[in-house]
């Protein structure tokens, strides 16, 4: 079987009522038969540190998703590699774009961007924001796209008031680096599923 970075596709898959730190639990397709990996969100963190592994017992560290810094309002995320601990690139919300639609913006090791991930529709990225439940209607949809790869990534979510899940498909054939592909997914079911959840 497929590990995490590996996998053309999987589903990552969040109970929402969690007192003591968010859980992902990542799937190799929507039957859960098949657990490729595993992430832990801590709570009461003055900046995020997310780390992504192999299994729920944590047996490798794949990914480490850091907060620049606790005043970094901007919301700039270091992607770092587990087995390394070398920076692979960063994802940081795109402000303005973010007030409309959704979206990030890829930096690579040398501070350049090289790619973006951005929300499907402004019109129904208004509709999320203005009408309410209407998330749960029309869940999220987000592309990555990096410059010089030929192909995207599509993340796809769906939730209601206890789950949360998003599918990630295209992997293989994106020409992205899986482990950027993987921390974009995790950053947009913890961030934006959080704020959805206040919202």
């Amino acid at each position: 079987m497929a590990g995490l970075l590996e996998s053309d596709s999987y589903m990552i898959r969040q109970k929402v009522l969690k007192l003591l730190g968010e859980e992902f639990h990542i799937y190799s397709d929507g039957s859960m038969q098949n657990m490729i990996g595993y992430s832990k969100q801590k709570a009461l963190k003055l900046k995020e540190d997310i780390r992504v592994y192999s299994d729920e017992q944590k047996t490798v560290e794949l990914l480490r998703i850091k907060q620049s810094g606790m005043l970094d309002f901007k919301g700039n995320f270091e992607i770092i590699d587990g087995p390394s601990g070398q920076n692979i690139a960063s994802i940081k919300r795109k402000a303005l774009m973010s007030i409309g639609k959704d979206s990030y913006k890829v930096i690579d090791t040398k501070g350049r961007e090289v790619g973006e991930i951005t929300e499907d529709s402004l019109g129904l990225a208004l509709v999320r924001r203005f009408v309410p439940f209407a998330t749960y209607l029309m869940p999220q949809k987000f592309v990555m796209k990096i410059g010089g790869a030929s192909g995207k990534v599509v993340y796809s979510q769906t939730m209601n008031p206890v789950v949360h899940k998003l599918m990630v498909s295209g992997v293989s054939n994106s020409g992205i680096d899986p482990r950027i592909a993987a921390a974009g997914a995790i950053l947009l079911i913890a961030i934006e599923g959080k704020q959805t959840q206040a919202g």
